[in-house]
């Protein structure tokens, strides 16, 4: 079982996350825009573009949880 932590410190809305994995994430609009990531277990079907998501954020403000 995998799940998304994000940091909302680091996260600052530039939507790499919403890009690579769009059924899983979304970023709001305007300045103090923050990444909102879905509850719970990844699945299998959406855990290659959610790590690709955690890979790719600029800020390090993703992480990939195994329970």
């Amino acid at each position: 079982m995998s799940r998304v932590e994000v940091d909302f410190d680091l996260c600052q809305g530039h939507a790499e996350c919403q890009a690579e994995a769009p059924d899983w994430f979304t970023v709001g609009k305007g300045p103090e825009a923050k990444v909102r990531a879905k509850r719970g277990e990844v699945p299998a079907d959406q855990l290659e573009a959610v790590q690709a998501a955690v890979k790719y954020c600029p800020t390090q403000a993703l992480r990939l949880v195994e329970d």
